[in-house]
């Protein structure tokens, strides 16, 4: 007897013709949120490449140094998250080629040896060359990195030391010259400009990620995040916002600006361009159905500095992020992006940063889904039509489940052939849940019997 699949049902020899499919379609389920990119100035690691980080991970092999160095500050205050919503997944790292830049070196007799890499993190490497009193000729050539030993070899010949991960040996022969640490000097960190950030927004524009963070103060550049944001957002169509400090002005949904930063415990000042490493990561990994408005900063004492009623009240209507110390806790006054200037398309609600997180989140998955298991694979009819909607309209009803969105209904989508046979149109009407922020309250005394 046959067997196998069917395509028509033309079989002649008697069997049983089986075709396993899903039913209904691809299950609608909302991704999950937590992916950053940065441009970041460091004094050590690969320049001009993007390099993934998983949160939380070892970050030597980048920038050089443990987490617990004032080089990984950055990726620390990241990897907090706050008080009700989760820290990110993955950062995306690159260290820009800038100018200048200088490898430590020393020399000691016959072998040079060069920092791996450009920067001043070269110049806390020392080379200790011992000679082996049982062996005559062989030396053990160590690599010092604050005084941990990285890398040790036992040779005889110079042309048999190979490489390692802090430094690059040059050298031949078998005249070799002990010394009891020899550091490497002249390593002198790139100067970063303009250039260096447009790079990478050429570099990082295929990767997908929810927040681009920018640590700096030039407004020039700030704005050049923002109509990056945009440009992908909008012509690529994976939705994403640029987080800054000091950059209200930028007027824009795609672009989240902080006012002022936050003290630690430890007394370490965290300014308005270096806290966007704990707002970018916040921001990305919030998610959609969360707000950051009070939310908390772990670790931090007090905001810094410090702002009056008055200036808070200015700042949210100028469009900032504004930390404020409250009850004992350091949090997010508001979580808003830098959109002030409303209009007929664009209302108010647009300000406001958990109503961006849901229709991005709904966007960029619809983009994703309907890219990978739809286009092309999908009939321009009634029937393939249907399942377009199908996804939407499961979709959205699990997004009202978790009150990301509100009074939704099938009505709400419509999916209708274009203006030609390979194109549809698809409406969809949502509402967005917004989190409770202001309360009015009338307390009623009554007279006293």
């Amino acid at each position: 007897m046959a067997g196998g699949k069917f395509t028509t049902m033309d079989k002649v020899v008697p069997g049983v013709y089986i075709n396993d499919k899903s039913e209904g379609g691809i299950r609608p389920s909302a991704s999950a949120r937590g992916t950053v990119a940065i441009c970041k100035s460091l004094s050590w690691g690969a320049t001009g490449v993007v390099q993934p980080y998983v949160i939380g991970d070892d970050p030597t092999p980048i920038v050089g140094a443990n987490l617990l160095s004032d080089d990984a500050l950055f990726l620390r205050e990241m990897a907090k998250g706050s008080d009700t919503t989760p820290a990110p997944r993955l950062a995306y790292i690159y260290r820009p080629l800038g100018t200048s830049g200088v490898k430590a070196s020393a020399i000691v007799g016959a072998l040079t040896a060069t920092g791996k890499y450009i920067g001043t993190r070269g110049n806390d490497i020392t080379i200790v060359i011992s000679a082996d009193p049982d062996n005559v000729g062989y030396y053990d050539i160590v690599t010092v990195v604050d005084g941990d030993i990285v890398d040790s070899q036992y040779i005889d010949d110079l042309d048999n030391l190979v490489d390692n991960d802090w430094v690059d040996f040059s050298g031949t022969g078998t005249t070799i010259t002990t010394t009891a640490g020899t550091a490497l000097t002249g390593g002198v960190d790139p100067t970063i400009s303009a250039t260096d950030h447009a790079d990478f927004m050429t570099a990082i524009e295929p990767y997908t990620f929810d927040v681009v963070i920018y640590d700096g103060s030039n407004a020039t550049v700030a704005s050049a995040y923002t109509a990056f944001a945009r440009r992908v957002s909008e012509n690529i169509g994976r939705k994403c916002q640029a987080v800054m400090g000091g950059a209200s002005t930028q007027n824009s949904e795609y672009a989240i600006s902080a006012l002022n930063g936050v003290t630690l415990a430890d007394g370490t000042n965290i300014s308005a361009t270096s806290v966007v490493y704990w707002l970018g990561g916040a921001e990305a990994a919030c998610p959609y159905n969360q707000s950051l408005t009070s939310a908390q900063y772990p670790g931090a004492v007090s905001a810094y500095p410090k702002k009056t009623d008055a200036e808070v009240e200015a700042a949210i209507k100028a469009g900032y992020i504004v930390f404020v110390d409250e009850f004992g806790y350091t949090k997010v006054c508001k979580d808003i992006n830098t959109l002030t200037s409303f209009t007929v398309e664009k209302h108010a609600e647009y300000s406001k940063n958990r109503v961006i997180r849901t229709l991005f989140t709904f966007e960029n998955d619809m983009y994703k889904n309907f890219a990978l298991y739809y286009i092309g694979k999908t009939n321009n009819n009634e029937t393939g039509r249907a399942l377009f909607k199908a996804w939407i309209v499961g979709y959205l009803s699990e997004m009202q489940a978790n009150n990301g969105v509100q009074k939704f209904t099938p009505d709400a989508v419509t999916v209708s052939p274009g203006n030609t046979s390979d194109s549809i149109v698809v409406d969809v009407s949502i509402m967005p849940v917004d989190s409770v922020e202001i309360v009015y309250a009338t307390v009623n005394l009554q007279e006293i019997a």
